[in-house]
């Protein structure tokens, strides 16, 4: 039961990301995950292989993300528009 409930909040919170942390978060737990899988010290291998896919996730998030970006008002509310020229 915790672990259908920790997934259930865990994907709920991601429903309010963008694209570059969705990614981060996603290339981390699965590079992590994969990572303690192969390696043969399952403790470093997570370390590494969630720092090397969370890295690869925020990369691909990012690239789907062109044009967008994240603006926060007074309010605290955050909303996504075209970037200003140049950016």
């Amino acid at each position: 039961m915790k672990k259908i409930l920790t997934i259930l909040l865990l994907t709920t919170a991601l429903g309010a990301c963008s694209q570059t942390e969705k990614g981060a978060a996603v290339g981390g737990l699965g590079g992590a995950a994969i990572g303690a899988a192969v390696a043969g010290d399952p403790v470093q291998g997570a370390i590494v292989g969630g720092a090397v896919g969370a890295v690869a996730g925020a990369l691909i998030g990012h690239a789907s993300e062109s044009g967008q970006c994240r603006y926060r008002d007074r309010h605290g509310r955050v909303y996504v528009d075209r970037c200003p020229d140049g950016y």
